[in-house]
């Protein structure tokens, strides 16, 4: 299953909003500089990949299918996309193994933004997980939203996470949202299928977004796990006990919000243990997040103290 928005052909979602910013495109409105905020795993990332293919297919064959919001794959500018070699499109994201995007990224991104177009077509530039740059690729970020080259057009993905108010508001900032029956049905659409046959009611129930959902049901494919006959708890222990988290920070992150969700669904104002323990072990995850802690102990501890109770 292939989850990366970059490869999403089909819009499911926000088609106001991306009709919307069709319209300031044909009108000559279109800010160059453009934030979508909201839940990770809604579609902000596909949204954008979207108007991007949009505007650069429009003169090619195979151009944007605005009536079915589609993206026709022969088309070149999406090709080049996915092998990551269009001139005209820069992404910018954390890299693997690490918690924030730096600030050798921005400055490659700027030497990159200085060199001369290899056409004239627009050329944009998304930088997704905003709210991860750290502050020293903030303030060089800065320096290039404020004066940006001619032709240059910068999309922002924030999860819902708190920004720099200087970055905020160099940017028309388009909140995106889904109801949790928009997400089912998405997420159903993507599968081609009933997201029930994937997972029972005690896992998703606590999954908000389609990109959620659907990265927990290829997460259970790439690791045998069968979510028909598995519950959250029993879920939990199996990444612990086979260490699963250990094989990216993806799957890490995975685990964190596992736990927090357990809580959620078990704590009670009469169970005034389990809260204390509720307590107890989010204060250390935001310690060994924060101090980059040895996680085996953290998750060992929360296996013998609540899930084999």
């Amino acid at each position: 299953m292939n989850l990366e928005p970059s490869s999403q052909l089909n819009l499911f979602s926000h088609k106001e909003e991306f009709q919307k910013l069709i319209n300031l495109y044909k009108n000559n409105n279109l800010p160059n500089k453009i934030l979508f905020s909201g839940e990770k795993g809604i579609g902000k990332c596909t949204l954008a990949y979207h108007l991007i293919n949009y505007i650069l297919s429009s003169n090619e064959d195979f151009s944007y299918d605005l009536d079915n919001l589609k993206i026709i794959p022969d088309n070149k500018s999406f090709k080049l996309v996915q092998n990551k070699s269009n001139p005209n499109f820069i992404l910018v994201d954390i890299q693997e193994e690490k918690k924030n995007i730096d600030i050798s990224q921005i400055r490659n991104l700027i030497l990159t933004l200085n060199k001369s177009s290899f056409n004239t077509k627009p050329r944009f530039v998304l930088i997704d997980n905003i709210e991860l740059v750290n502050i020293n690729a903030v303030n060089a970020l800065l320096k290039i939203l404020e004066e940006p080259n001619d032709n240059i057009n910068f999309i922002l993905i924030n999860n819902n996470k708190r920004i720099l108010p200087t970055l905020k508001s160099r940017c028309l900032n388009f909140k995106i949202q889904l109801t949790s029956k928009q997400s089912i049905e998405i997420a159903n659409k993507i599968l081609n299928n009933n997201y029930n046959e994937f997972l029972n009611e005690d896992l998703v129930n606590n999954y908000s977004t389609p990109g959620e959902i659907l990265n927990l049901i290829d997460f259970a494919s790439k690791n045998d796990i069968d979510l028909i006959e598995t519950n959250l708890k029993g879920f939990i222990k199996k990444i612990i006990m086979d260490k699963l988290y250990k094989k990216n920070n993806s799957i890490k992150n995975l685990i964190y919000s596992l736990i927090e969700f357990y809580f959620r669904k078990n704590v009670s104002v009469t169970n005034i243990k389990l809260i204390n323990s509720y307590n107890y072990f989010l204060k250390k995850i935001e310690n060994t997040k924060t101090f980059n802690l040895d996680e085996e102990t953290l998750f060992m501890e929360i296996e013998d103290n609540i899930l084999n109770g």
